[in-house]
C-alpha cells in the first residue's frame, strides 16, 4: 500500500541480466590490462588452492600411511597392510632382532604389520620411518611455500580488484553526475532530489561491490569448480558420480533464487529512493512544517516509507536466508554420501585413506565456490537493480539535454530580442503563454507585469534557454534562438532572482564561481554592488564561509551577493526577477542602487510585481493568463485606463 502520492517512481523498464552487464562493459575497458592481470593472479591463486588436497593425499598414502605393499611378494595375500624396510640396513637389522616375532622376511626385504607399529618404542619408529618423517617433512615444506605464495598473490589481487571497483565507480559518479548537470530543468521538475540523490550515491555504491566482489571472484570461483571436477573424476570415477549427482538440485534451486532475489532488489532499491525523497523534501520544508505543525503527519508518512523498506528487506533476507542452508544441507548430505561409500571402499582397500580425504577437502572445496557464487549472485542482483535505475537516467529519451538541445551558432553581441507568436505549456495540455509577440532592442529596459500566475517568470526561462518554445519562435538579432549554442547565450545574460541561491562556499567562490577575477577588479564589483558593506564588516573579509544557501546573512545582503555574481560576467542583456521582493526596508535601497549600477548601459528586461519598479522601464508588457493584453510605457497605460490602471489602483 503507498503511505502517500508525493513520490511515484516511473515503472523500471526490466531487462535481462545479459542486457544489463552489456551496457556495464563500456566502463571496464579502461581498465581491461588490470582485469587480465587480475584474471591471471587470481587463476594461479585457484591452481595453488587445487593443489593443497592433493599433497595432503599425498603425503597420507605416500609417508603417513603407505600404500599396502603386500603385493608381489612371497607372502600369503592378505587384506592386512604392510610396512617394508630394507634388509641391508645395519640399524634396521638391529631394530629387527630386538623384537622377535613382529617382523616377517621377504626376500631381501622385512616386514611388519601396520597395526604392530605401535608395540615398538618410539624412538624406533623415527629410525625405521626416518624416510617418511623426511617426505612429510618436504610435504608440509611445499604446503608451507603454497600458503605463503598464495597469500602474497591473494593480497596483490585484492589491491588490484579494489582499484579497479573504485576507479570504476568513480567513473560511473563523474558520468552520472555529468549527465544530470546538462539536463533540461524540466528534467529536475519530474524527478525529486531524493531520487537523484539516490542513483549517485546508493545505487553506485551497490554496484561498486559487485566490481570488487564480483568481476574476478566469480571467475576464481568456477575455475575451482571446474578443477576439482577434473581432479575428482581423476582420481575415483565412481566417487565422482556420487558427487555430481546434487548438481542439477543445486541449479534448479539457484534459478528459483535468482527469479525471486531480482524482484525484491527492486521494489528494496524504490522504497531507498522514497525515502531519500521525502526525507529531502521535510529537511526543505522543515520551516513550513513546523509552522503548520505537520510534524506528526510527516513522521506517520516516513514511518509507513521505512516500514514499507523493511518489509522488503526482510522479504530477500528470507528468500536468501532459505537458499543458502538449502545448499549446506545438499552439502551435509553430499558429503555424508561420499563417507559411507567412500568408507566402504577403504575397508575393502579399493581406495587408500588419501583418496577419501582428500575427497572429502576438495567436497568442502567444491560446495565453497556454490555457496560463493549463489552470494555473489544475490550481489549482483542487487547491483543489476541499481543499474536498471542509473541507466534511466542515461537513456531517458523524454527530456532532452542542454548538450542535445544547444545549436551551433556563437552569439557575439546581443543586438535585438524577438519573441514571435510564442506559445509554451509546461504539460503540453494547459498553455502558460498564448501567442506572445514583442520586441526589445539593445539597450532599452521593459518591464513585464500581470497577476500571479500571468507566465512572467515562464519569460526568462524560454529566454535562457530552460525550455524550448511549444509553439512560435523566439530570436536573437534575426536569428532563431536554438540556433545559438546555450553557453554563449547564458554568457551574455545575467539574471537576478527574487530568491538568490547561494553555496556553502566563501563570498568570492559565490561571486566569481570558476572564473579568475584579477584583485583589483573583484574590487570593483564589490564596490558597484554595495557589497562592501558586508565584507567590510566580516572578520575573513571575501574568504568567509557561507552556510547553506547563505542562510547565516540577510536577505538583503544575499541579494547584493547575486548582484555582483551578476557584474563578473559582464553581461550584455541583463534579467530582474523583481529583486527586491523579500528585501527589507533598511536593505531595499543599497539593492536599488546595486542593480542600477548594473543595468548602465545594458538591456534590462525587469519582471515586476510591484508596479512602482517597473514605472520607469521604456516599455511595459502587462500579462494576464498567459496573453499579452497591453504595451507601452507607464504615461500611456495610466492614460488607457485599462489593465494596468487597475493593478496600479489596487496597489
Amino acid at each position: 500500500m503507498k503511505t502517500s502520492s508525493y513520490f511515484d517512481e516511473e515503472s523500471i523498464k526490466k531487462r535481462s541480466d545479459t542486457k544489463l552487464l552489456k551496457l556495464v562493459l563500456p566502463f571496464l575497458k579502461p581498465y581491461i590490462k588490470f582485469i587480465v592481470i587480475s584474471i591471471f593472479t587470481i587463476t594461479f591463486i585457484t591452481s595453488l588452492n587445487l593443489v593443497i588436497p592433493y599433497i595432503t593425499m599425498f603425503a597420507i598414502d605416500t609417508y603417513i600411511v603407505p600404500e599396502d605393499t603386500n603385493k608381489d611378494s612371497n607372502i600369503e595375500k592378505t587384506k592386512k597392510r604392510f610396512l617394508t624396510f630394507p634388509s641391508s640396513n645395519n640399524e634396521i637389522e638391529s631394530i629387527v632382532n630386538k623384537y622377535d616375532g613382529l617382523f616377517i622376511r621377504d626376500n631381501d626385504d622385512y616386514k611388519i604389520l601396520y597395526i604392530n607399529m605401535s608395540k615398538l618404542e618410539i624412538s624406533d619408529i623415527k629410525k625405521l620411518r626416518k624416510k617418511d618423517l623426511k617426505g612429510v617433512e618436504i610435504a608440509s615444506l611445499f604446503l608451507f611455500l603454497v600458503v605463503i605464495t598464495s597469500f602474497i598473490l591473494e593480497f596483490t589481487q585484492m589491491m588490484i580488484i579494489q582499484f579497479i571497483g573504485q576507479k570504476i565507480m568513480h567513473d560511473f559518479r563523474i558520468k552520472i553526475f555529468n549527465h544530470i548537470l546538462f539536463k533540461d530543468i524540466i528534467y529536475f521538475t519530474r524527478n525529486s532530489v531524493g531520487r537523484l540523490v539516490t542513483r549517485v550515491t546508493n545505487d553506485v555504491a551497490n554496484m561498486q561491490e559487485m566490481f570488487t566482489s564480483i568481476l574476478t571472484f566469480v571467475f576464481k570461483d568456477f575455475v575451482i569448480l571446474f578443477g576439482i571436477i577434473v581432479i575428482l573424476l581423476s582420481i575415483n570415477f565412481k566417487l565422482a558420480l556420487i558427487t555430481f549427482i546434487i548438481l542439477p538440485f543445486i541449479f534448479l534451486i539457484a534459478f528459483v533464487f535468482a527469479k525471486y532475489s531480482r524482484e525484491s532488489f527492486r521494489t528494496l532499491r524504490l522504497k531507498v529512493a522514497e525515502i531519500n525523497s521525502r526525507f529531502s523534501e521535510t529537511i526543505g520544508g522543515i520551516n513550513i512544517i513546523q509552522l503548520f505543525k505537520q510534524e506528526m503527519q510527516n513522521y506517520k508518512i516516513l514511518k509507513d516509507l521505512n516500514h514499507e523498506n523493511y518489509l522488503a528487506g526482510m522479504k530477500q533476507i528470507h528468500i536468501f536466508a532459505l537458499f543458502m542452508p538449502t545448499i549446506e544441507l545438499l552439502g551435509t548430505i553430499t558429503l555424508a554420501m561420499i563417507i559411507f561409500y567412500g568408507g566402504e571402499l577403504v575397508l575393502s582397500e579399493d581406495i587408500s585413506i588419501g583418496i577419501l580425504v582428500a575427497f572429502t577437502s576438495y567436497l568442502r572445496m567444491f560446495f565453497r565456490p556454490i555457496r560463493d557464487i549463489a552470494e555473489k549472485y544475490n550481489i549482483l542482483q542487487n547491483a543489476l537493480s541499481s543499474a536498471e535505475r542509473i541507466f534511466m537516467i542515461f537513456e531517458d529519451s523524454d527530456i532532452s539535454s542542454e548538450e542535445e538541445r544547444s545549436g551551433k551558432i556563437i552569439l557575439k553581441s546581443f543586438e535585438k530580442l524577438d519573441f514571435k507568436n510564442v506559445s509554451f505549456s509546461y504539460d503540453n495540455k494547459q498553455k502558460v503563454l498564448i501567442d506572445l509577440s514583442f520586441s526589445i532592442n539593445k539597450g532599452e529596459t521593459i518591464a513585464v507585469v500581470g497577476p500571479t500566475g500571468s507566465g512572467k517568470t515562464t519569460l526568462i526561462n524560454l529566454i535562457e534557454r530552460f525550455y524550448n518554445t511549444t509553439n512560435g519562435t523566439i530570436e536573437l538579432n534575426g536569428i532563431d534562438i536554438n540556433e545559438f549554442t546555450i553557453d554563449s547565450i547564458r554568457s551574455k545574460t545575467a539574471v537576478v532572482m527574487q530568491t538568490p541561491f547561494l553555496f556553502s562556499s566563501s563570498i568570492r567562490d559565490n561571486i566569481t564561481g570558476i572564473k579568475h577575477v584579477e584583485e583589483e577588479r573583484l574590487n570593483e564589483i564589490i564596490t558597484d554592488s554595495n557589497c562592501d558593506m558586508i565584507i567590510d564588516k566580516l572578520d575573513k573579509g571575501v574568504e568567509t564561509i557561507l552556510s547553506e544557501e547563505g542562510s547565516s546573512i540577510s536577505s538583503g545582503e544575499r541579494q547584493l551577493i547575486s548582484i555582483a555574481r551578476a557584474f563578473v560576467s559582464n553581461p550584455e542583456l541583463i534579467i530582474l526577477d523583481e529583486a527586491t521582493s523579500y528585501v527589507d526596508s533598511d536593505s531595499e535601497w543599497k539593492v536599488k542602487e546595486a542593480m542600477s549600477k548594473l543595468m548602465k548601459n545594458r538591456t534590462t528586461i525587469i519582471i515586476a510585481h510591484r508596479l512602482l519598479t517597473a514605472a520607469t522601464a521604456d516599455n511595459i508588457l502587462v500579462l494576464n493568463n498567459g496573453k499579452l493584453i497591453e504595451s507601452g510605457n507607464h504615461k500611456n497605460l495610466m492614460e488607457k485606463r485599462g489593465f494596468y490602471y487597475k493593478l496600479k489602483s489596487l496597489e
